[in-house]
């Protein structure tokens, strides 16, 4: 039987600047994300759309939930397979496309996982459980675009 999970959170709008939103620059993009008691994400929108450049927006955590998720994956299937993985860094790109009424979706994102693994690791299979842990992403089957994954495997001469 499928189990369910469900993930609840709470996104508190703090831009209210003293008139709220009576004019289309007249407020702040600002926002809280809180999950539980867990640290508080500040976000905002992208600075295109008049958002915070110094805080996260809801596109780069979207492409950070694609690489997280990946991420995750691949360690279990790695320590699963007694790979040692030692270093895991990932330079994802999200590529958004926005339409000219406004609108617009995401249409790519490149993951690329740079893994360094102990010696005496099986570089070819760890260059393979990428694929396998692609499929098991949850965040990457729950998208209707291509999240390509180009990765590359170093083995740690300590």
């Amino acid at each position: 039987m499928a189990k369910k999970h469900t993930y609840a959170l709470t996104v508190d709008w703090t831009g209210n600047l003293g008139s709220g939103t009576s004019a289309y620059d007249a407020y702040s993009r600002d926002h809280l994300v809180r999950v539980g008691t867990k640290t508080a994400i500040e976000a905002s929108s992208d600075p295109a759309f008049r958002g915070d450049p110094a805080r996260h927006n809801p596109e780069e955590l979207f492409v950070a939930s694609l690489s997280s998720c990946h991420m995750l994956w691949y360690l279990h299937l790695c320590a699963t397979n007694k790979i040692v993985v030692t270093g895991y860094v990932d330079e994802a790109i999200g590529t958004m496309q926005e339409e000219s009424k406004g609108d617009g979706r995401f249409v790519d994102v490149l993951l690329r996982p740079k893994v360094t693994i102990g010696a005496g690791s099986d570089a070819g299979l760890a260059a393979r459980l990428h694929e396998e842990a692609h499929r098991f992403c949850f965040i990457a089957n729950s998208v209707n675009f291509p999240v390509r994954c180009e990765p590359s495997i170093e083995i740690s001469t300590l």
